[in-house]
């Protein structure tokens, strides 16, 4: 078993800001819903207090994070080292759906390079913070970042976007309500 943490401290911060990728499961409550588990990385992830994170959501092909938390609100965020030290962290928490004009959403947003995909901002209340060994994790190098997000979004324009989101976004795979458009 890990360690228990009982905050996010300035050593666990650094760490956890310096992973370049990182995933966000949840679920709805139905016990026949479907469990997600999502990738993330790009400069969206911030540590904001002592028990509070928060991230800048894109424009996916999918809306389950956000159907799910405006759902039940559980979700748990892992964290794995993929350098030469094995890590994993979890934290495990109360999440949060916010817009734009949300003080929430403007708030981590201006913690973060502009993205024409954002499309939300989810923040967590963070009530579990652990650690794991790692050792199974295999040692990866990171290379760069992908650009297509980005190029694709700017593609689309706002206009592109919107009637995508309208498309793809509003309601989850287990006909959860996500984003109204």
């Amino acid at each position: 078993m890990g360690k228990l943490f009982d905050s996010i401290d300035d050593k666990l911060k650094a760490w956890i800001e310096a992973q370049h990728m990182w995933f966000v499961a949840t679920a709805p409550l139905d016990a026949d819903g479907h469990v997600n588990i999502s990738p993330r990385g790009l400069d969206s992830f911030s540590v904001l207090d002592d028990h509070r994170v928060g991230w800048v959501d894109y424009t996916g092909s999918g809306v389950e994070t956000i159907a799910h938390l405006r759902e039940n609100g559980r979700v748990c965020l892992m964290f794995a080292s993929f350098d030469t030290r094995p890590r994993i962290v979890r934290l495990h928490g109360q999440g949060s759906v916010s817009l734009p004009g949300e003080a929430a959403f403007e708030e981590v947003v201006a913690l973060h390079p502009q993205h024409p995909s954002t499309r939300a901002v989810i923040t967590v209340d963070v009530t579990r913070i652990s650690d794991a060994c790692g050792w199974g994790v295999p040692l990866m190098e990171m290379t760069g970042e992908r650009d297509l997000l980005r190029l694709q979004a700017e593609k689309k324009g706002t206009e592109g976007l919107a009637e995508y989101r309208a498309e793809k976004n509003t309601r989850s795979i287990d006909d959860l309500p996500g984003l109204t458009v």
